[in-house]
């Protein structure tokens, strides 16, 4: 082979690195489409997921060839395309990333939609479409076995104030307001996903105790029978921010 030879096949580029981000791009394209179509009616929400699920497949194919790509097109190998198989790894690891989370979190939670840091006296939604109770018994006691810091917030101040805090907190989560009612002590709001834009259901109660507030979250989902955690997350990151927001000194 001479010179010209080599050089030419030093300058070739990694189909592997092409590939990669081709399917790469090609995944994550369906699977913002698959959430598009749903928001927009074109498809029902479990077409959504199946496309979702097979964009994942093929973007753990994209991720294997970029990872191909990457050893060809490293320094001093004979093949050109090292930013082209970065790209392909950048688009194709969110998804699988997020494909790996949801599994795990399928695996590791416990089979309900529906979490209350009182399952004893749940708050009750009034302003939903469908106001049921609590699940009961069997739900509380999986709940607990999971979710063993989830309780009720103790705020050292009048309800009163204890409820413009919460709501202002609901607010700054960007949280839609159903209903506020401070003579109850009731703020209903929802909570829509990013991709597929699923609703979730919040109550917050306020109510006296022990010469100060206590606050209640339940958050539930209004489809699936599993939530995969996210509803105690939303809970404990709700309550951590109003018990920060309380501690604030008053301005």
């Amino acid at each position: 082979m001479n010179d010209e030879s080599i050089s030419m096949s030093r300058e070739a580029l990694s189909k592997p690195a092409v590939a990669g981000l081709i399917v790469g791009v090609a995944a994550f394209t369906a699977i913002v489409a698959s959430g598009v179509g749903y928001r927009l009616g074109w498809w029902h929400f479990t077409v959504g997921l199946q496309v979702s699920e097979w964009a994942t497949y093929g973007a753990a194919v994209a991720l294997a060839l970029s990872v191909v790509g990457l050893v060809q097109t490293r320094l001093g190998a004979a093949r050109r395309g090292l930013v082209v198989a970065l790209l392909g790894l950048l688009v194709a690891l969110p998804p699988v990333v997020m494909a790996v989370q949801w599994e795990y979190a399928t695996r590791t939670t416990p089979a309900i939609n529906d979490i209350s840091t009182d399952t004893t006296d749940a708050p009750v939604f009034w302003d939903m479409p469908n106001p049921t109770d609590y699940p009961g018994a069997k739900t509380a006691a999986l709940q607990r076995a999971a979710y063993r810091d989830l309780a009720p917030l103790k705020l050292a101040m009048p309800p009163e104030q204890a409820f413009a805090q919460a709501l202002a907190v609901a607010k700054e989560k960007g949280w839609t307001i159903v209903a506020s009612v401070p003579a109850e002590g009731r703020l209903e709001a929802t909570v829509s996903s990013l991709l597929y834009g699923f609703t979730d259901e919040v109550i917050v109660r306020v109510k006296a105790s022990d010469g100060g507030a206590q606050v209640d979250v339940r958050s539930r989902s209004r489809l699936g029978r599993i939530d995969r955690g996210v509803n105690a997350k939303r809970i404990r990151a709700y309550l951590a921010s109003l018990h920060e927001r309380a501690l604030e000194p008053r301005r």
